[in-house]
């Protein structure tokens, strides 16, 4: 189930400028990506200082236990790792391979047409509601995020909105590149995954992969050397 595109609030200021990068030629997924290791980013996000009113499930009538962390430059949680195949329809992702398929996503491409998740490799975020809204922290569709999985590191963008109550799913896309078995019906991760969304980042056009991993090197590297995390 997804939601409609949602009109983004002007957030706050943040150490990060608001920035947009221009576009570059697209290139698959891949396995690890850039200078920054996951050991780095996963040594920033040891501690959480809780932005979000209460807690998430992983799934449907699983506990309420993963909040929404903040550091000065960026949010983050801990979760399992759903597959979403919702978007433009391909030979991976599409009505016959995916139950809950839906020919949407809540940012679209340049062109207007759907995200593809079999090509580009997003996460999904929380509808906004009163336990949080990601907007309030200078995010929105085409973010930069770092995707984190054992050594792995993928970087991908903002590009899809799932139920108010459920945190941890991403693209197939994503999922083939760190090594997660990308079947939208019985893959993923079941725990493990941390998601780092970069405030006050934008990849434009969104569909650009290759200036989303660009972008996240650049931030990530700033993010890793930095001071250590403060609430925001």
């Amino acid at each position: 189930m997804r939601v409609q595109s949602l009109t983004l609030a002007v957030a706050s200021a943040a150490l990060l400028a608001p920035t947009t990068y221009p576009a570059a030629h697209s290139r698959p997924a891949v396995g690890r990506e850039g200078a920054v290791s996951a050991a780095e980013l996963l040594a920033k996000v040891r501690d959480c200082a809780p932005v979000s009113r209460g807690r998430y499930r992983s799934d449907n009538g699983a506990p309420a236990n993963i909040p929404v962390c903040g550091t000065r430059d960026a949010v983050f949680w801990k979760a399992d790792m759903d597959i979403d195949c919702d978007g433009s329809p391909g030979t991976r992702c599409n009505s016959r391979t995916d139950p809950y398929f839906a020919a949407s996503t809540a940012y679209a491409q340049s062109d207007g047409r759907p995200l593809s998740a079999e090509r580009l490799p997003f996460i999904v975020v929380p509808a906004p509601s009163s336990l949080w809204d990601y907007r309030d922290h200078g995010i929105g569709g085409g973010s930069v995020v770092a995707v984190v999985y054992r050594d792995r590191v993928q970087y991908a963008v903002v590009g899809d909105t799932g139920p108010q109550g459920i945190i941890g799913e991403a693209s197939y896309a994503t999922a083939k590149g760190l090594g997660i078995r990308a079947d939208p019906h019985g893959g993923g991760a079941p725990s493990g995954v941390t998601y780092i969304v970069f405030k006050n980042t934008k990849v434009s056009p969104i569909e650009d992969h290759a200036a989303a991993v660009t972008a996240g090197e650049r931030v990530a590297r700033r993010f890793a050397d930095g001071s250590r995390a403060d609430g925001g």
